[in-house]
């Protein structure tokens, strides 16, 4: 039986092409041929053998009558002529034999049965003895022969008539057996047409639930696909896919949804770019900030100096002033090494220990083995500048800052702490919510640098990415930040 299923299923398979429609329709012109076999080949069989078995009753039927005309119309037409109730050529002789000649032809014409035809020969033959005895009596009794001469030949034609009628008797009886074996046969084919049916009646059962599984399939699996893909879709999976189910009422259906999600994918992933390059935009423009606001305090302490007659300040200033624009232009990349950016630090403090000589000491610190990641570029340089300006400036006396790097768990630490001013809690919280916020960078006027580097670190990183801020008012304030170590070509 699975076999069977089997080769059904192969079947079922050529029909992978059509559309559901045609699949049903071919299901059922199928369906109804194989109804249609088992009572076509019934009713041809019933009516061939009604048919075979009315010929042998009509010839049973007709023989029998044919048998008591040879029986009696002959003998009695001879006795009358013998007997002198009537003249030879006044007789119907001739005519009862013509007339059984007649009927034989007309039995054997429809007799099937080769032997019961060769019976019905040797009567036809018999018929003809008997047609020339009554010629003989014919011609004795134009001769006017004796009577005694003529009642011989009427016992000789009743003898023929005799046998004729026995070989019509065995022909009834060999018709007969012909109608048992008749009704034989149509049993035996109604009993091999009970099988067929059933035979049929099975095939047409696997066929019908083939066909409805294969239509079932041919519909939920396309829809369930299409199901999966929605849902992968309204997850956020748009590179997901679906191939085509080659079913026509759901090949659009299915395309167009990978059309869809395609068109989906490309228009956001176009808008991510475009969002990076804004933000990126925007950065630039921040960062190129910076360097102004550095600019012209550098070239008014350069100026200062030189004024002060003191050459060898100026020569310092100059060659950290030289290497901090060398450092931050970085022929134009957003990455430096760690070493590079506490390099541009050492730099950058050079020129503002000339410049605040009498109130910053500071302290640079960073493991050695962190020398070599890269790091975005300008992370602490701002927030050095903050410190410097915000905290220490604004505190009475010596300020003291400390520029540290360290690697803790995957990450590149980084800290910059002074013991300025600091900052009242109120304050605090102020400028934490201004540098997380999304503000006009025109409107942050003192903590620029902080919303500077903390955007750059959102950016560039992640959103978990964010300066911390500790402060104490008139005790210190300590920003710190770490990023995950990443690979990029410097």
């Amino acid at each position: 039986m699975h076999k069977i299923f089997s080769r059904f299923e192969g079947i079922f398979s050529v029909l992978n092409g059509y559309s559901i429609r045609q699949k049903i329709r071919i299901s059922y012109l199928i369906i109804i041929g194989l109804m249609i076999i088992p009572p076509i080949i019934n009713i041809a069989s019933f009516l061939f053998q009604i048919v075979r078995y009315d010929q042998i009753i009509t010839n049973v039927s007709k023989t029998n009558s044919l048998n008591q005309s040879v029986k009696t119309d002959v003998s009695d037409e001879i006795w009358d002529i013998v007997a002198g109730n009537k003249k030879f050529n006044q007789g119907n002789q001739y005519e009862v034999i013509d007339s059984i000649n007649a009927s034989l032809k007309e039995i054997m014409r429809t007799t099937a049965v080769t032997k019961n035809r060769q019976m019905l020969e040797v009567a036809g033959r018999a018929v003809d003895t008997l047609k020339r005895n009554v010629d003989r009596l014919g011609t004795q009794m134009e001769d006017r022969s004796p009577v005694s001469e003529n009642e011989k030949i009427l016992d000789e034609i009743r003898g023929v008539s005799a046998l004729v009628s026995d070989i019509l008797q065995d022909f009834i009886v060999l018709e007969i057996e012909s109608a048992t074996r008749t009704n034989e046969s149509i049993k035996r084919t109604a009993m091999i047409l009970m099988a067929l049916q059933i035979l049929i009646l099975l095939i047409v059962t696997a066929f019908v639930i083939l066909a409805q599984r294969s239509v079932s399939e041919s519909i939920n699996r396309p829809i369930k696909v299409l199901e999966e893909l929605s849902a992968k879709i309204a997850e956020g999976n748009l590179s997901a896919r679906a191939d085509l189910p080659h079913v026509t009422e759901l090949d659009n259906l299915t395309e167009n949804l990978n059309i869809m999600a395609a068109k989906i994918q490309e228009l956001i992933a176009a808008n991510i770019e475009e969002q990076q390059n804004l933000q990126k935009s925007e950065m630039k423009a921040l960062q190129a900030q910076i360097t102004p606001h550095f600019l012209y305090n550098t070239f008014d302490t350069i100026i200062w100096l030189a004024e002060g007659q003191k050459n060898e300040q100026v020569i310092d200033i100059t060659r950290a002033f030289s290497n901090f624009f060398r450092i931050s232009l970085n022929r134009g990349k957003d990455w430096l090494t760690v070493e590079e950016e506490f390099e541009h630090i050492q730099s950058y403090l050079t020129i503002q220990k000339i410049r605040y000589r009498d109130i910053l000491d500071y302290k640079i610190d960073f493991q050695k083995e962190m020398a070599e990641k890269p790091v975005l570029k300008l992370l602490l340089q701002p927030l050095v500048e903050n410190a410097l300006y915000h905290g220490i400036k604004n505190k009475r006396g010596r300020g003291f800052l400390s520029v540290r790097g360290w690697k803790e768990e995957g990450f590149l630490c980084f800290s910059v702490e002074d013991n300025g001013i600091g900052m009242t809690e109120e304050h605090l919280k102020e400028i934490t919510q201004q540098i997380d916020g999304v503000v006009d960078p025109a409107s942050l006027s003192n903590v620029y640098g902080l919303y500077n580097v903390n955007r750059r670190l959102e950016l560039y990183y992640n959103r978990n990415t964010k300066l911390e801020i500790l402060s104490h008012y008139k005790k210190g304030t300590t920003v710190s930040f770490r990023v995950p170590e990443v690979e990029v070509n410097v």
